[in-house]
C-alpha cells in the first residue's frame, strides 16, 4: 500500500558568523573605457556570488552588468573575503562591494558637478549616463565623463569593506547580538510511502523564502532548488556508516546522494522585503534553502504513517522497521 503525506518545516537563520568578526572587502577602479576592475576575496563556489558582486557593482555605477570584470579569490591580487560559508557572501561581501563602488562613485560625482556647475548631490548617474535631477538639457554619456575625468586628472577608484554589526557572546549567559541580518523560510513537502518495502519518494516541494531585494535572481531560485535536493537526500538516504572509526561507504555508489531521477517537483518561491542591512536590501539564502526542507520530508513521512521518526535518513529499513514496531505495539 502506498501512503502519502504532508510535512510543514519553518526556519530562521542567522547570517554570518555567530558573534564574532567577519568581515570582508572589495577594490574596484572604473576605466577610460567604461569598464569596471573589481577585486573580491569572496570565492565562487558555484552559488554565484561573482555575479551578484558584479551586479551590485553595475547598479551602484550606473553602468551594464557586461561593463565589470570581476577577479576573485586570488590571494595575490584580492582583499580578505572570508570564507564562502555562513550564507554570508551576498551580505558581507556585497557590502564590501556596495562601498568600494559608493566611493569611485563620489569621484564622478565631483566630475560631473564640476561640469555641470552645481553640487554632486545634484546629480545621478544611472543607465550609462550622468545627468543634473530635474535638468534634461544637462547630461553626460558615460564615455564622456570618463573622458571629463581624465581631463581634470581624476581617477574613479573606491576601496570598500564591511564587517557585521554583532557583538561577541557572554560566556556565562550567552547574551549579545549574534548576527546583524536573518533570513526566514518555510517548506511544504509531499511524499508517497510504500508500507510494502519501506521506499519513501519525495513528490513534490513548495519552499518560500524570505530574501530581502534578491539581487541575482536565478542564482536565488537555485540556491533554493538546491537546498530542496540536498534537504530531501539528507531526509531519505544520506547516511554515513562507520565501524571503529573507518567510514564504510566512501564511495558514490555506497553513500547516496540523489539523482536527477530523485528530485521532486519543486517550486521556489522568493518573498521580497525591505531591509537595509544588506546591499540594497538583500539576505543571504544558501545554507536557509537547506534547512526547512529536512524537517519538511520528515513530517510528511510521519504524516503518512502515523509514526515518529527520531532518526535520519529515513531509509526503507527504518520505515519497516518502525511500521513493524507500530503494530506489534
Amino acid at each position: 500500500m502506498k501512503k502519502k503525506g504532508t510535512g510543514i518545516g519553518c526556519m530562521w537563520y542567522g547570517i554570518g558568523n555567530t558573534g564574532l568578526p567577519n568581515p570582508a572587502a572589495a577594490f574596484i577602479e572604473v576605466l577610460g573605457d567604461c569598464s569596471v576592475n573589481l577585486h573580491i576575496g569572496a570565492a565562487d563556489i558555484g552559488q554565484g556570488s561573482t555575479t551578484a558582486m558584479a551586479q551590485i557593482a553595475a547598479e551602484e555605477l550606473g553602468l551594464a552588468y557586461e561593463n565589470i570584470n570581476v577577479v576573485f579569490a586570488d590571494t595575490m591580487m584580492t582583499p580578505e573575503g572570508g570564507a564562502t560559508s555562513a550564507s554570508r557572501q551576498t551580505f558581507v561581501s556585497g557590502n564590501a562591494v556596495l562601498n568600494a563602488a559608493r566611493q569611485a562613485k563620489t569621484t564622478l560625482l565631483e566630475v560631473c558637478a564640476s561640469y555641470f556647475n552645481c553640487l554632486p548631490g545634484e546629480v545621478e548617474i544611472k543607465g550609462g549616463k550622468a545627468f543634473k535631477t530635474g535638468d534634461p538639457d544637462l547630461v553626460l554619456s558615460y564615455p564622456e565623463l570618463m573622458a571629463e575625468a581624465k581631463k581634470m586628472g581624476k581617477i574613479a577608484v573606491g576601496a570598500g569593506s564591511y564587517n557585521p554589526k554583532t557583538t561577541y557572546l557572554d560566556p556565562e549567559t550567552m547574551e549579545g547580538i549574534p548576527y546583524e541580518l536573518y533570513s526566514y523560510a518555510t517548506t511544504i513537502a509531499e511524499v508517497e510511502v510504500d508500507t510494502e518495502t519501506g521506499e519513501v519518494e519525495v513528490l513534490s516541494v513548495v519552499s518560500a523564502h524570505d530574501v530581502g531585494q534578491p539581487i541575482y535572481m536565478a542564482g536565488v531560485e537555485g540556491q533554493i532548488e538546491g537546498g530542496v535536493a540536498m534537504g530531501a537526500g539528507f531526509a531519505v538516504m544520506e547516511e554515513t556508516l562507520i565501524e571503529e572509526g573507518r567510514i564504510l561507504n566512501p564511495i558514490f555508489s555506497k553513500y547516496l546522494i540523489p539523482t536527477t531521477m530523485d528530485i521532486p517537483e519543486i517550486h521556489a518561491i522568493p518573498v521580497s522585503s525591505q531591509g537595509t542591512a544588506g546591499p540594497f536590501g538583500a539576505k543571504g539564502v544558501g545554507e536557509p534553502a537547506l534547512i526547512p526542507t529536512i524537517p519538511a520530508v520528515t513530517a510528511a513521512i510521519e504524516n503518512a504513517l502515523g509514526v515518529t521518526f527520531t532518526t535520519l535518513p529515513i531509509t526503507p529499513q527504518r520505515v519497516l522497521e518502525a511500521l513493524e514496531k507500530e503494530s506489534a505495539e
